[in-house]
């Protein structure tokens, strides 16, 4: 009774912390990449045009306008990349539903030899792949996963995709912006807040990464200071030739 105990304790163990992040969600992505993109190019383009000495008012223009431009952009490029991702996964998935169909055989032969392939014992491997084959859905999911590497029930959403980026990129391109609106008259609030703002989203991915929060926040710090920098010198040096 012990023995029994102890090894339900250690499979219950074991399945509490053998857990997984999800890495294949059509948000993470674009939700990250949109809000270092609005944070970034939106500095950048407000301490480039502030670098040519112009009034307050034309900042905060530029700012907004790179806010709506980017994030309408963003969630466009996004929509249009997954769906057209999706679209090419279905039309592989038809391709393989027709064969199926057609050459059921040669498609559990084709599923044994996956498997054998991969160390399993050929007569079991054929076993496997028989009683897998009975459903032609599920044989269309197995072999999905085994030939194309995909899971046909969980593909990322276009609609989501984009209404991620949409938000995220809006939400980092208004940090630069949000000190003039409440009142600052001066550039150096807004790179303050953008540079803290930077770091903090570098620190809140190093939560889904093996990297320190950190490393992962002065990582996004000096990248995002560097932009800022570089575009402040090229709009002082053409805002000086005109």
């Amino acid at each position: 009774m012990s023995i029994i105990e102890t090894e339900a304790t250690l499979h219950e163990a074991h399945r509490d912390n053998h857990t997984h992040r999800d890495v294949n969600g059509g948000w993470l992505r674009p939700a990250v990449f949109g809000a270092m993109d609005g944070l970034v190019s939106n500095l950048a383009l407000m301490t480039g045009v502030a670098g040519g000495a112009v009034s307050q008012q034309v900042i905060v223009i530029t700012g907004l306008a790179g806010l709506a431009a980017g994030a309408f952009s963003m969630a466009a490029g996004e929509y249009t990349s997954v769906a057209s991702q999706r679209e090419l996964v279905q039309a592989e998935l038809d391709v393989e539903r027709r064969e199926l169909r057609k050459h059921p055989v040669d498609e559990m032969e084709e599923l044994a030899a996956l498997y054998a392939a991969r160390g399993v014992e050929p007569r079991l491997a054929r076993e496997v792949a028989m009683q897998l084959s009975r459903d032609p859905e599920q044989a269309l999911e197995i072999h999905a996963r085994e030939e194309l590497g995909i899971d046909p029930d969980d593909l990322p959403s276009p609609t989501v995709a984009a209404v991620s980026s949409f938000g995220s990129f809006a939400l980092g391109a208004l940090v630069p912006v949000l000190p003039y609106l409440l009142g600052a008259t001066a550039l150096w609030p807004a790179v303050l807040c953008a540079l803290i703002g930077l770091f903090a989203c570098g620190a809140l991915v190093s939560r889904v990464t093996a990297r320190g929060w950190w490393f992962s926040g002065l990582r996004q710090l000096a990248l995002g200071g560097a932009a800022a920098a570089l575009t402040y010198g090229v709009g002082a040096l053409v805002g000086a030739a005109v």
